[in-house]
């Protein structure tokens, strides 16, 4: 049943109070103009549909193609989150070369302990060797760093430089100490002999052994390195600055070095931390032993300086001869050797003690036991070393 009449399709209500019902809005009147919308119903206009999409959509005149909306703005990248990207990708980026370097250095079981070995005292000491190992060296390679082979140097495999790297437990200066390699000693097992024999006769282990019986220092570390392996570092750094007071030339080898501020290559720094005969090292053993503190100080200020670690032309060519180069104790890490290079950069400028055990004669074969005992002590309880037990 329907309704007719004005009431839009609705029943009229009851009663004779009750006002006319607002007819029913056709679902088309909230679409008209606003102007037609008043004329037709006046006060009874029906209310205006919401506008839910924004302003309304402009046409284009006719013949022009449509207006299309303008697509979001790309958000760019701030300054800060360059800045943060760039820190995380170094820190990856340092965290795989630790990783590749703690698996990839050379180890060996040097450190062990026997009956009377000394006890653990202040601070930390590290057994440096520099070896005459020829192993990996081609007949090209011996020609170029004047090793000579092994059978012209007598067989075997001896220690060049022997070094203890003193680092305290308080504000004590670290310190530097070289032994001289013709130093007679008591070689465990194998009477008194001169020091770099127990590396031939029984390696790092022996060595080690020795070393700890004749200063009665407990070494914690050790570290070696061999001709081919220091050269190669040497070079992939680009050389190491070096003053020369005088020229350098060594009859045996044949090497010569000019006086003057100069870059040493591996060669060059080979010989002359070797360089023992020779008119600028009249001291023979003892003034070979002062250059190679020299050139460690040196060595070390250039490896540990931002010019290497931020040219890739350095860094690269060093973290891959480093391994190879390197040979540490089994129990010895990467964060060990990083402290060693950090408390050893005060060498060039002479926050670093540098000597070698007192001794006797210019031969090096003999230590002064009084002095050398006084250099031990001191070393043991990180207390300062007198003046009179440093020999440079």
């Amino acid at each position: 049943m329907s309704y007719g009449g004005d009431y839009g399709g609705y029943p009229p209500r009851s009663g004779p109070n009750q006002p006319p019902r607002r007819p029913r809005q056709p679902q088309h009147t909230a679409m008209m103009p606003l102007p037609e919308r008043e004329r037709q119903y006046g006060d009874h206009m029906p209310p205006q549909a919401p506008n839910r999409s924004g302003p309304p959509r402009q046409r284009p005149p006719q013949g022009q193609p449509p207006i299309r909306p303008r697509p979001p703005r790309k958000r760019r990248w701030g300054v800060g989150r360059i800045l943060l990207t760039l820190v995380l990708v170094f820190v990856v980026f340092l965290a795989g070369v630790w990783v590749y370097l703690e698996f990839s250095i050379n180890r060996v079981d040097a450190l062990h302990d026997y009956s009377n070995r000394p006890a653990a005292a202040s601070g930390t000491n590290w057994l440096i060797v520099g070896s005459d190992s020829r192993d990996g060296l081609s007949t090209g390679d011996e020609e170029r760093l004047r090793t000579g082979d092994s059978a012209a140097a007598g067989g075997g495999q001896r220690t060049d430089t022997i070094m203890v790297a003193h680092i305290p437990d308080n504000d004590t200066p670290a310190t530097l100490l070289s032994l001289p390699r013709d130093s007679e000693v008591k070689v465990p097992g194998h009477g008194t002999t001169k020091i770099n024999a127990a590396f031939s006769i029984g390696g790092p282990s022996l060595l080690v052994e020795t070393v700890e019986q004749a200063t009665g220092l407990r070494m914690d570390h050790y570290a070696e390195i061999g001709f081919g392996g220091f050269a190669n570092i040497v070079d992939a750094i680009g050389g190491v600055n070096m003053c020369i007071d005088k020229e350098m030339h060594d009859t045996v080898t044949d090497i010569t070095i000019p006086a003057g501020c100069q870059d040493l290559d591996g060669a060059q720094a080979l010989g002359f931390v070797r360089m023992r005969h020779s008119e600028a090292t009249p001291r023979s053993d003892l003034d070979r032993a002062a250059n190679q503190r020299k050139f460690i100080g040196a060595l070390v200020s250039e490896m540990s300086s931002p010019a290497t670690f931020l040219n890739p032309f350095d860094l690269f060519p060093l973290l891959g001869a480093a391994p190879d180069a390197l040979t540490m104790d089994s129990g010895d890490h990467v964060h060990n050797l990083v402290g060693l290079a950090w408390a050893m950069r005060g060498i060039s400028s002479g926050g670093v003690v540098t000597t070698t055990v007192p001794v006797t004669s210019a031969s090096a074969e003999k230590w002064d036991k009084t002095k050398s005992k006084q250099l031990f002590d001191a070393l043991r309880g990180d207390t300062p070393i007198p003046d009179s037990a440093i020999l440079n």
